[in-house]
Order: structure tokens, then sequence, then C-alpha cells
């Protein structure tokens, strides 16, 4: 009794069962555009930017740690969910990335900031997207490719 041994179709088993996956890189592309966002609000709120509403409220810096984080992992999910389900997840991915980014313009813009501070907020929404959603079309393109 012989056994033969054929790396090709190993390969391609080990390939088929070992995708690359979104959550790690998503994760860390998270805490990196939290970081990035936050360090530019505290730059924006030293040169004068006050980030603070029509009613007087305003955001602390915390606050653009956490929210960044949080909407950033739901983007994960979202990438996550596109590499499973969707025919073509990168293209789906960043179509929906762009229209959910512009979309968070939309309370910046309507809740009573100041030009200045909705200005900052729009530029760090889009600085978060310009880190987290490449990181992520990236990963879903080697899906796609091995797919």
């Amino acid at each position: 009794m012989s056994t033969t041994y054929s790396p090709t179709s190993r390969t391609s088993a080990t390939r088929a069962t070992r995708r690359p996956t979104v959550w790690r890189h998503g994760l860390a592309a998270s805490v990196v555009a939290s970081v990035a966002t936050t360090s530019l609000a505290a730059i924006a709120s030293a040169a004068g930017v006050s980030f603070a509403d029509s009613t007087g409220a305003s955001i602390p810096l915390a606050g653009f740690a956490q929210l960044t984080l949080m909407f950033s992992l739901l983007g994960v999910g979202l990438a996550a969910v596109m590499a499973r389900r969707a025919r073509r997840p990168r293209r789906t991915f960043v179509r929906t990335a762009i229209a959910l980014t512009v979309l968070s313009y939309v309370p910046d813009l309507v809740v009573g900031f100041d030009a200045a501070s909705a200005a900052t907020l729009i530029g760090l929404h889009t600085v978060a997207a310009c880190i987290v959603v490449p990181t992520l079309a990236s990963r879903l393109a080697r899906l796609s490719a091995g797919n």
C-alpha cells in the first residue's frame, strides 16, 4: 500500500478553508481611525473650534474616539456580511460605505453647529472613512480574487 502526495490538491484545499478575514484588519483600521480623529479633534479644539451645538452642549474629546470606533466597527461588520453574501463584495461595500459616509454629514449640518465645527466634523468623518474603507476594500478584493 502506497500513499501519493499531491501538493496541488492540498494547497487548494487549504486555500479554500483558510480565507482572509476582514475582522483583524478592520479592527486595526478602526483603532487607527479612532486615534486619528481624536488627535485631529484635539488639535482643532486647541485652535478654537468649539464643537458646541446651538444648545451649548459640546462634544467631549473622548466622544470622538468612542463614536469613531463604534461606527468603524459597524462598517467592519458590514464588510464581513458582504464578504459572505454579496456577489461583488468589494464594489458593494465601497458604494455602501461612500453613501453612509455622505449621510453621516447630515447631522453635522442640521444640529446647529457653527461653520467651523460643522466643517471640522465633516472632515473628521472623511478622515475616518479614508482610513477604514480602503483597508476593508483591499481585504474584500482578496476575497473576490480567491473565488
